[in-house]
């Protein structure tokens, strides 16, 4: 445990207080297992900082906006070494006082854009520096709900009618896009940013015919410049399964959010006393879900698929939606960072938060060795032969 381990948390993105909740548990708990933990915070500006302080939930809670504690003396803001970064992640400060600081494993926290999205991943890949979670790819498909939905289409995996389009196309064609949702999809409709997650940005329409789906669809355009509108799935229970490790991998018990607004919503998921996504009560989050033996293993066996299927390693949270009148179940999204690594859930299916802590560490530990040992250089005679080349000048603009 001699290694210093880096949350990352914050970020330009919507979910960001979500991510300061998520990385302020996780370094907790990392400390208690006695491991050597570096709080960086990633300002809604982009700025990054490295401070004791800021492993502290209060720092973020107390009177004074901590926006304007960052902006106060004392605080340095840090900048990523590109010389240092050889396997590791190495920031220092500017001016006669450098500090430098080296982070040999990355422990991302950070939810939506700027972390989830696969962006903080390729940065690690960049420089070989170990990290906890899923890769680039499957961290960017997973973001993307189209993207993902298009996927578990192609392999034939149930999941609710939807349509999709840009910003730019609805600019274009607002009243065709509008027809079409009445033509194509049977209401009530779901309407979400393509690429963001804690529920920020979607509606419920029940009704075509009224000004409130367009409303809805150019508020998601706010936060995304691709919109998902999904059929909803009616009278519909909201299920949950995690997956752990690589292969094999370890599976959570199903639960099962219950919620009494329109939408599993952000107020339901984090502020409403019991928040299905920190937890919940009994009345809010029921483990295991009240499912058939049969239908809780078909679930269960298409949620370790998706994981598969999309590369994911780590950590994910597959979430379905189940039809409790037709017995019909639709996969529909992955979470490649879950709010709080859904730390309840593993609990009540038997697997202790700390052991999923350190069984993330080791697999990105094992990762980072997997990938140093291949070959990263080809020997060829391209350059001699593009050098020799009369007309190279011409042909390849040499």
């Amino acid at each position: 445990m001699n290694q210093t381990i880096g949350v990352f948390f914050g970020s330009r993105s919507p979910e960001h207080d979500v991510s300061i909740v998520t990385g302020e548990f996780v370094m907790r708990r990392l400390r208690d297992l006695n491991y050597r933990v570096v709080p960086v915070y990633i300002g809604k500006d982009g700025q990054w900082y490295i401070q004791e302080q800021l492993g502290k939930l209060k720092f973020f809670t107390n009177d004074a906006s901590f926006s304007e504690q960052l902006a106060g003396s004392g605080w340095n803001r840090f900048y990523l070494d590109l010389e240092a970064s050889r396997g590791k992640l190495a920031f220092c400060t500017k001016g006669w006082r450098k500090r430098t600081v080296e982070i040999d494993l990355v422990f991302p926290t950070v939810h939506g854009s700027g972390g989830e999205d696969g962006t903080l991943q390729g940065l690690c890949e960049m420089f070989q520096a170990p990290y906890v979670g899923c890769e680039v790819a499957a961290s960017a498909v997973a973001m993307d709900k189209v993207l993902t939905k298009l996927i578990l289409q192609g392999a034939g995996i149930p999941t609710a009618k939807f349509i999709f389009f840009t910003k730019a196309e609805f600019n274009r064609e607002r009243a065709a896009i509008l027809a079409r949702l009445r033509r194509e999809l049977n209401y009530p409709v779901i309407v979400k940013p393509a690429r963001l997650g804690s529920s920020i940005g979607v509606a419920k329409i029940a009704d075509p015919d009224t000004d409130a789906l367009a409303t809805s669809i150019e508020v998601a355009l706010q936060y995304d410049h691709k919109v998902l509108i999904e059929q909803a799935i009616e009278p519909v229970a909201d299920l949950t399964v995690c997956v752990l490790g690589t292969e094999p991998v370890r599976l959570s018990l199903i639960q099962q959010s219950v919620f009494s607004r329109a939408v599993l919503d952000f107020t339901a998921k984090y502020l409403e006393e019991g928040g299905t996504q920190l937890g919940g009560k009994d009345t809010s989050v029921v483990i295991p879900a009240p499912l058939s033996p049969e239908v809780t293993e078909a679930i269960s066996e298409v949620a370790r698929k998706i994981f598969r299927l999309l590369g994911c390693s780590g950590i994910a949270r597959v979430d379905f939606l189940y039809n409790q009148k037709t017995g019909e179940w639709f996969a529909n999204e992955v979470n490649t960072l879950p709010g709080t690594l859904y730390h309840h859930l593993w609990e009540r299916s038997g697997v202790p938060f700390d052991e999923v802590l350190q069984t993330l560490i080791k697999l990105a530990a094992e990762r980072a060795l997997e990938r140093r040992r291949l070959v990263y250089s080809f020997p060829s005679q391209l350059l001699t032969a593009a050098g020799s080349l009369k007309l190279a000048g011409n042909k390849l603009g040499l």
